[in-house]
């Protein structure tokens, strides 16, 4: 099959380079002349494990390639994917649809044939609707269907979240359209892979639900640990407690400093947003948002009170500060909160992530960024980890001990076990479980 890729962001990107791998025919398509040089010349945007590899063997093989040039894409293409940004709009943080409506209206004057142009981005209920219309508003007796074809992937692995999904979401009530997908996403059926054929706005909302739910889990996980805190419990215990109840599950109980990245913080927001407009308002999920926010400051209140009250002249080793592992996304990384507190309260920041450092840099003013974990901490009064790269995992403890001018670690992401980091020599704290001293 033939297929268009508008935006060659983190969901474009990836989704066109994986149909290209299922034998489809697939051009991806952005306005930056200079992205789309450098992804002709390999040069891969953004960093995600495996996806260098996955668009040079297509690109060699012929299945994939690059263009600015959105109409000579669309001729002949049997499906069209918008996958372009949604941001939350600046100041009431709705869902920001001006790059998806200006893709439908240059999509809508290109096509030639029929098609199915599919909604990838996520967008609020309704979108697929407007989409429809401002289409048939520039060809009102063209044949087409619009879809709604919501994305589920991981950043860190989402190659393989695209090949073994747990599910594939199709709104449409046009059975050619559905056919049309179904054929797209072949290689998924002999995996057994279940699909979900339903309304546009049930799709659309489905992708919403899926991510609030998951941010409720991080929340409530998140505030279970400043309860263990209070009561000298241990969070991890109870995560794995409760998440052995399969009506629970064990997925996103990790206790943290709270939930970031492209996806949830945006898609909270416009959730909250999207309900209050239809006078049904998610109360639960305005509480998610109100308490992910309030929980990134108070991490930089746990680290100025691990240092004894104050940070003013301290030096702060920092590990990590991306949103995840195994990604240079920065967008609502908990750092992005943390540090510039840190700073305002007079620390010294010395910071180094895998792959992050580039982007954090033009983020956060007034850190000195090293080059690996370990020039971190010369003379700094304690030890940050913020993200939890596996690097991170299997430190030299002896040799952090010495480096440090005060043996203290606050482990944000709960990597080590508390007995562990006593026996070393630390006085250690970490997310809901209680602080040890040095043994």
């Amino acid at each position: 099959m033939r297929v268009t890729m508008v935006g060659t962001g983190y969901v474009g990107l990836v989704s066109g380079a994986c149909f290209s791998e299922f034998g489809h025919q697939v051009i991806c398509v952005d306005k930056d002349a200079s992205k789309v040089e450098a992804l002709r010349r390999g040069e891969i945007p953004i960093y995600e494990p495996g996806l260098d590899k996955l668009v040079a063997e297509n690109v060699a093989a012929g299945r994939l390639s690059f263009t600015t040039d959105l109409a000579a894409s669309v001729e002949g293409a049997e499906a069209v994917f918008i996958a372009v940004g949604t941001p939350s709009r600046r100041g009431d943080g709705h869902a920001d649809l001006t790059y998806v409506y200006a893709a439908a209206e240059e999509i809508a004057a290109a096509l030639r044939g029929y098609a199915v142009v599919v909604t990838k981005s996520t967008v609020p209920v309704g979108t697929g609707a407007e989409v429809e219309r401002r289409i048939r508003a520039v060809r009102p007796d063209f044949a087409f269907d619009v879809a709604s074809n919501p994305e589920f992937l991981r950043e860190g692995s989402a190659i393989e979240d695209f090949r073994r999904p747990d599910r594939v979401v199709v709104g449409t009530d046009s059975a050619r359209a559905r056919a049309v997908l179904r054929q797209l996403y072949r290689p998924l059926s002999l995996l057994d892979t279940p699909f979900v054929f339903t309304s546009r706005e049930t799709s659309e909302l489905i992708k919403y639900a899926s991510n609030a739910f998951l941010a409720t889990k991080i929340t409530f996980i998140n505030e279970m640990a400043d309860l263990c805190e209070k009561v000298g419990a241990d969070v991890q215990d109870v995560a794995r407690g409760i998440g052995l109840d399969g009506r629970i599950g064990r997925k996103f109980l990790h206790a943290g400093p709270g939930f970031g990245g492209s996806c949830f913080p945006k898609d909270t927001l416009a959730l909250v947003r999207t309900a209050r407009d239809y006078e049904a308002p998610t109360r639960i999920v305005e509480a998610v948002v109100a308490v992910n926010d309030a929980r990134k400051d108070a991490m930089a209140d746990k680290v100025i009170a691990a240092v004894g009250g104050s940070v003013a002249g301290k030096t702060v080793a920092v590990l990590g500060v991306t949103f995840k592992p195994n990604t240079d996304d920065m967008r609502d990384a908990p750092s992005l909160a943390i540090l510039p507190r840190l700073i305002a309260a007079g620390a010294r920041i010395r910071a180094y992530d895998p792959e992050g450092m580039t982007a954090a840099a033009a983020l956060i003013d007034g850190v000195d960024w090293v080059s690996d974990a370990y020039a971190t901490l010369p003379g700094a009064d304690v030890l940050v980890i913020i993200t939890e790269w596996n690097e991170f995992r299997a430190l030299d403890l002896a040799r952090v001990r010495s480096a440090l001018n005060s043996p203290i670690i606050v482990d944000l992401r709960n990597i080590y076990r508390p007995e562990e980091m006593s026996e070393a020599g630390f006085t250690y704290f970490s997310i809901g479980r209680p602080p040890v001293a040095a043994h």
